[in-house]
């Protein structure tokens, strides 16, 4: 549950970041993307540039944040069937039995197994 909230947080916060990355005013001549060069707008002519960065950051900072709550999470909820972490107590365990009983590794040649 905690994870799901996580990801969708991580999701909004993506694309909350990238929207105020381009309503920033760039440095050179040209204005931002959204209409940067007004200066009747809400903040003025220079406060939206500095309330602008200033929200940028601090939504950086959260995405960061949820970031590594995300990978402490996975990094908890990692599974004994997982993947990436075996049992190597099992694998081994297979792997002797199939030598000690000829009858379960039965390599006959007049027997073609092809995969589906």
């Amino acid at each position: 549950m905690i994870y799901t909230i996580l990801m969708v947080t991580a999701v909004v916060l993506s694309i909350l970041i990238i929207f105020f990355i381009l309503m920033q005013k760039g440095k050179g001549d040209a204005s931002g993307m959204f209409g940067g060069g007004s200066s009747g707008a809400v903040f003025g002519a220079s406060g939206a540039g500095s309330f602008i960065t200033k929200l940028t950051t601090f939504l950086v900072f959260l995405f960061f944040l949820n970031c590594l709550a995300l990978a402490y999470i996975a990094k908890t909820n990692v599974g004994n069937e997982s993947v990436i972490i075996s049992n190597e107590e099992s694998i081994n365990n297979d792997e002797t039995n199939d030598l000690l009983d000829p009858a379960i590794n039965n390599n006959s040649q007049d027997d073609i197994n092809i995969p589906d």
